[in-house]
């Protein structure tokens, strides 16, 4: 028996170029609006068993938005971004583009002084593999880098392949499988 595991990528806090390292600002207007636009779609995986989200205040009004009531989950939480926390790539660049170059390079890199790539797909990976194998599915609400990583992990893809997987605010996809064993399911 394998375990069907839906992730949602919250709706979106700020403009895509106002976005902050882990950012715990609450949903935006546009963000209302985008959940109410895409509720149709999304509201039956609430009749998952098992309802989750990650802790921030988007995330958890995303997921209570569309009824699922989530179950907050600290392993799903956005990575430790260190001294970086609630600045714009930006604004990191301009005063620390070596750091963000050893970033964006090196998995295991963490010049922030927070988590590293590497250890941030670690444990949304060993979240997922740690889901009960329940009759049925379990979806979870998080940040879209949360579900970069989740996918990453479950494909077992190098971590440099995290950069290339773009998540809008809103999408849903989902894996199946078991610990260690995930398939991707469109």
């Amino acid at each position: 028996m394998s375990v069907r595991v839906s992730l949602v990528a919250a709706a979106r806090s700020s403009a895509l170029l106002a976005e902050r390292f882990d950012d715990d600002r609450p949903l935006d207007d546009a963000g209302w609006r985008e959940v109410q636009l895409a509720a149709h779609a999304l509201v039956p995986l609430g009749a998952a068993e098992l309802r989750y989200c990650s802790p921030t205040p988007r995330s958890r009004a995303t997921g209570d938005a569309l009824g699922f009531a989530p179950l907050v989950q600290l392993a799903l939480r956005d990575c430790d971004m260190g001294r970086w926390r609630g600045l714009t790539l930006a604004d990191v660049a301009a005063t620390e583009p070596a750091g963000v170059d050893a970033w964006l390079a090196d998995p295991r890199s963490a010049p922030h002084g927070g988590e590293s790539l590497l250890a941030f797909i670690s444990r949304v990976g060993s979240w997922l593999d740690t889901r009960p194998v329940v009759e049925g599915t379990v979806v979870a609400v998080a940040e879209p880098a949360v579900v970069r990583a989740a996918l990453v992990y479950a494909l077992k893809a190098p971590p440099s392949t995290y950069w290339n997987v773009d998540v809008r605010p809103l999408s849903a996809v989902a894996v199946t499988g078991l610990p260690g064993r995930w398939s991707l399911s469109l």
